[in-house]
């Protein structure tokens, strides 16, 4: 299913702030590697993320998800001066690529990186409201309890965003019962039916869910 005619792809990464040579070189990289081309969030997302950051003015952001660190660095980006991402993935061969990035980006000393499965890194954390923004992107399975960990620690106000939540279109295909698409009927239900947030769905790419803390 294309949310998007892919007749507009263009136009539309045409008309948002354009990339700088750091985050196309960190495309280019990533596109040689496999899954490159599946797994980094295109660039009108990214930018997306940096404006979303900026608008809740967030100091504490949580990501589950970093692959080669494209999404880092819009986060990054956008965070106060003071600020800290808590970035937690499983994986140091696509980090240490995300590292050298943010370290060209200048970034290293905002990016606390944890190599750990995220629900661990989530629970180690205390249970106060403290975190301003979250971004999941990470294996589809998990996010049920990746929100679930998320929402008792975000600060009123704070955002939480979650990305493929269409999965290509197969949330509304009674045929498509793998694992994943089952995890991911059951965090859009769940978000849809939590009086904690407000949320909205977005036709982005493959879906990106809002969801603010109350």
């Amino acid at each position: 299913m294309d949310i998007i005619n892919p007749a507009l792809e263009d136009y539309l990464l045409a008309h948002a702030s354009p990339a700088d040579d750091i985050l196309r070189d960190l495309v280019e990289e990533t596109h040689q590697l496999e899954p490159g081309t599946t797994m980094q969030i295109s660039h009108d997302e990214g930018e997306l993320l940096t404006m979303l950051v900026r608008l809740t003015q967030a100091s504490f952001a949580v990501e589950i998800g970093v692959f080669t660190g494209y999404s880092s660095i819009c986060i990054a980006r956008g965070l106060r001066e003071d600020g800290r991402l808590l970035a937690c993935d499983v994986s140091e061969e696509w980090t240490s690529v995300a590292r050298r990035y943010w370290d060209r980006a200048g970034l290293t000393d905002r990016v606390d990186l944890r190599i750990a499965p995220a629900e661990e890194t989530l629970r180690a954390l205390p249970t106060e409201q403290a975190v301003d923004f979250a971004f999941i992107d990470a294996d589809k399975t998990g996010y049920p309890t990746y929100y679930e960990e998320l929402v008792p620690r975000m600060r009123q106000g704070g955002l939480i965003v979650l990305d493929n939540v269409l999965r290509g279109g197969r949330v509304v295909d009674p045929s498509a019962q793998d694992a994943a698409d089952r995890a991911i009927r059951q965090i859009n239900d769940t978000i849809t039916a939590d009086s904690r947030v407000q949320s909205v769905m977005l036709p982005m790419r493959d879906g990106v869910t809002l969801a603010r803390k109350r």
